[in-house]
């Protein structure tokens, strides 16, 4: 009774090892003895067959423009928050958001309070510092000053300069006027209202030249080059073209991408700051062969690739992909001029006699 489960782990124990150690005789067995050691001895069966008919292209290289495609969004080249450097009470109109404005054109006028009494006041001061300073230049020259008094007199002088310098710039920040032409973003200060240094009069936002920003995953940042051709087709259907003006050295910490940057012209100002788009940055173009999705095929190790003519004999040959497109699949790995078998690829290997049938390459 104790003998039985013995023996039956032992038949499970000798079935296992012929099918983990010897497979391969036992696949010779039931093929009847005839089992395929090398790929030599495949080919030799596959020509020993009769012909298989198919149909082949003759494709030729040709150099092919891949690129990277990115969502984004469009942004303002610059948007700035313009602030009043002094205190005063607004005395301007105020310019309603929308306004087109030119660069050195006022948005607020500040009262001038007593900044003009300042300024005279420190003007008379110089004239009278000027006055002081030649006279003790003179007795110093005659020997009836001090050179210590005329240094001192000069020194009064420049003092005096600076204030008047000071008390005008302090005049010139009663206007404050726009950086750059651009658009007001924002309705400028109310007539009235009190500004204080850092206070905001409008926000002007520049949109000639306009940037269309996106970020690209680690593994394509080092494709990009700056002066790169892109494209961008706007939310609106719109499509337009420029240069790639900035790649990002750090990447976002959550996302792992890199931000790039794209500037188009936009002078008529129909593009606005915001809109997604999809961008379409090319890379350097490589030499490749347009081929339909349906001659790839895997090999008996798995690699990808296309089946070929090979003076009548059916060859494989590994193939990269490029890019693919509405007209089919471009690839690398092929010579110049090679005949891929289009019909008929999934009913041979490699080895097989074929009998062959051409049509026109595709364009």
């Amino acid at each position: 009774m104790r003998l039985t489960p013995i023996i039956t782990s032992l038949i499970v124990a000798l079935v296992l090892y012929a099918f983990i150690m010897e497979r391969d005789a036992l696949k010779a067995f039931a093929d009847g003895g005839n089992a395929v050691e090398t790929v030599q001895e495949v080919a030799t069966l596959e020509a020993e067959k009769p012909p298989v008919s198919v149909v082949v292209m003759i494709s030729k290289e040709s150099e092919v423009t891949s690129g990277i495609k990115l969502a984004g969004r469009t942004e303002a080249a610059r948007n700035v928050d313009v602030k009043a450097e002094t205190s005063g009470l607004v005395i301007s109109e105020p310019l309603r958001k929308g306004s087109v404005i030119s660069k050195g054109e006022v948005m607020c006028q500040l009262d001038v309070g007593t900044r003009e009494a300042n300024l005279a006041e420190a003007r008379a001061r110089r004239v009278e510092a000027e006055v002081n300073n030649t006279a003790a230049s003179q007795l110093a020259e005659r020997g009836f000053t001090s050179e210590t008094t005329a240094i001192s007199r000069k020194a009064s002088l420049e003092s005096a300069q600076a204030q008047v310098e000071a008390a005008e710039r302090e005049m010139d920040r009663l206007l404050i006027k726009a950086p750059f032409d651009g658009i007001l973003e924002s309705d400028s200060a109310e007539l009235g209202e009190l500004l204080q240094p850092g206070s905001p009069c409008a926000t002007i936002i520049s949109l000639d030249p306009i940037k269309v920003v996106g970020f690209v995953p680690e593994l394509s940042v080092n494709k990009l080059q700056i002066g790169a051709s892109a494209g961008a087709r706007l939310v609106t259907g719109q499509e337009v073209i420029g240069k790639v003006t900035f790649v990002s050295r750090s990447a976002d910490e959550d996302t792992r991408t890199f931000k790039v940057e794209v500037e188009i012209p936009n002078d008529d100002l129909s593009i606005q700051d915001g809109i997604t788009t999809e961008i379409f940055i090319a890379l350097e173009g490589e030499k490749a062969h347009l081929l339909p999705q349906s001659v790839l095929t895997l090999n008996d190790e798995g690699a990808l690739g296309v089946r070929t003519n090979e003076n009548g004999i059916t060859g494989f040959m590994p193939v990269s992909i490029v890019r693919d497109d509405a007209k089919g699949i471009w690839v690398s790995g092929l010579p110049e001029s090679v005949e891929v078998i289009v019909t008929g690829q999934d009913f041979v290997r490699k080895g097989r006699a074929i009998n062959v049938s051409y049509q026109e390459a595709s364009e």
